[in-house]
């Protein structure tokens, strides 16, 4: 048998061994996920763009504006889109390995012997070479480059969402260090007010001196509590300003009323609305180029065609080397099979194949992790609309009770206690605080929500 017969069978054995050893990746399996049916009935539904049109659920124009504001000056974001180009020069890197690659060369050379003339000599080449992709091998590789663009363009979404909710949730912090700070005030109005009422009732004998120790002590903690309403409000201000792009100045004006919740959640939300999350898509597209690398590693292991051609010429003179007349051509194809290599291609397919597993169990946790995010916000969002009403309520009383008690002791009615005015300032100005409080939790758990989902409420 010739040689070069024994070495086509040889590789045409290594060939049908490769084919055979090795399994192609499982990324096309489908993940399946039982999901309530309160939240999967409805319509379905996608809608692929990231965009900030649940805002117009808050009713708050400012809020609004600032966002746009972040959108377009934020830092991160501007660091996130540079990010985003990269990746998408990574897609013509992977294109261009299915292309033929040419590169030149020229040189110049002078020889000077002392039994000889000076002698000059010029050179010019050309090379060109292509890979034939016999088995779809830098096809596999080109697809995953491009599936790499779209998660890196999801995650450039998925900042822009991100970073509109976290504008949108520190503006309503602001506004809520703004009406606590308002609160502070009133209430150390409030004290001072009852001061001189327990001083001259002191004086009349119809209270004790420790009543009126109590009164000052009052008045000191309602100072010393406005000093840290007032740097809660200053921080929530600067926290917005570094979301803005601004210099964290605490110059951002704020509102006095917080942004509306008008509109309730929808009954039955479409599971749907989930894909349009931005770190699923990311993790789809991450699945995907896994399975095509862990296919091109696969298929590393077959023979490679590649074509070759080069022109070159060497002439003593500068023209004659550029003259394509005296251009000498070759051209030439070769067949390559690895034989043996410490079996590290087979292992390199393996670990592609594994790595790709691994991309389909962080698709089925994130998805997991997007449902339960949502379950939470819904929760949530209707046992504080319950709290709310509930603490509505205790607010009223809590005044009733503060102002009545104060009542009692200017007019001196028998009986009236200054221990119970104290406590009814206190629980009044706590139930005050619940309630800014719990409304601006109202509203930083329905931006959560919408974060949860992708967006709004709309499947468009």
């Amino acid at each position: 048998m010739s040689p070069i017969l024994t070495t086509v069978s040889l590789l045409t054995l290594v060939t049908f061994v490769s084919c055979e050893a090795l399994k192609g990746p499982q990324a096309t399996s489908q993940v399946s996920i039982d999901t309530p049916k309160a939240f999967a009935t409805a319509a379905s539904g996608r809608n692929d763009k990231i965009s900030t049109g649940w805002l117009r659920e808050f009713g708050d124009p400012r809020m609004t504006q600032l966002v746009k504001e972040a959108l377009a000056n934020n830092q991160n974001l501007k660091a996130a889109a540079h990010r985003l180009r990269a990746a998408k020069e990574g897609t013509i890197i992977g294109r261009a390995a299915r292309l033929p690659d040419v590169s030149s060369s020229t040189g110049a050379r002078r020889s000077d012997a002392r039994d000889t003339a000076t002698r000059d000599s010029y050179s010019l080449s050309l090379n060109i070479g292509w890979e034939a992709d016999l088995w779809g091998r830098l096809r596999n590789l080109d697809r995953a480059s491009q599936a790499d663009y779209q998660s890196a363009l999801a995650d450039f979404r998925g900042a822009r969402l991100s970073l509109a909710a976290n504008t949108a949730q520190a503006w309503c912090n602001l506004v809520t260090a703004e009406q606590q700070l308002a609160l502070a005030e009133k209430t150390v109005d409030s004290y001072k007010t009852a001061l001189p009422v327990v001083e001259r009732r002191y004086r009349a004998t119809t209270l004790r001196a420790v009543d009126v120790q109590f009164a000052r002590n009052n008045v000191a903690s309602a100072e010393r509590s406005l000093r840290i309403r007032r740097l809660n409000r200053d921080d929530a201000a600067r926290n917005l300003e570094i979301l803005l792009g601004r210099y964290p100045a605490a110059n951002v004006t704020s509102s006095f009323e917080l942004p509306s919740l008008a509109k309730s959640v929808p009954f039955g939300l479409p599971s749907q609305l989930l894909e349009r999350r931005p770190d699923l898509q990311a993790a789809r597209a991450n699945l995907y180029a896994s399975a095509e690398r862990a296919e091109a590693a696969r298929k590393n292991l077959l023979p490679n065609l590649r074509l070759t051609g080069s022109a070159s010429n060497s002439a003593d003179s500068l023209k004659r080397a550029f003259d394509p007349n005296f251009l000498l051509y070759s051209a030439a194809a070769s067949l390559s099979q690895s034989i043996y290599r410490g079996g590290a291609l087979s292992a390199q397919a393996r670990a592609a194949l594994e790595r790709n597993k691994a991309e389909i169990q962080d698709y089925t946790r994130i998805a997991l992790l997007a449902f339960r995010e949502v379950e939470s916000a819904l929760a949530a969002d209707r046992s504080l609309a319950e709290q709310e009403l509930f603490l509505e309520k205790e607010v009223r009383q809590t005044k009733l009770a503060e102002k009545r008690a104060l009542s009692d002791i200017t007019l001196g009615i028998e009986g009236a206690s200054f221990l119970e005015y104290l406590e009814a300032q206190r629980r009044s100005e706590n139930a005050g605080i619940s309630l800014i409080s719990l409304k601006n939790q109202r509203l930083q758990n329905r931006i959560d929500l919408h974060l949860a989902l992708g967006g709004d409420f709309i499947t468009k």
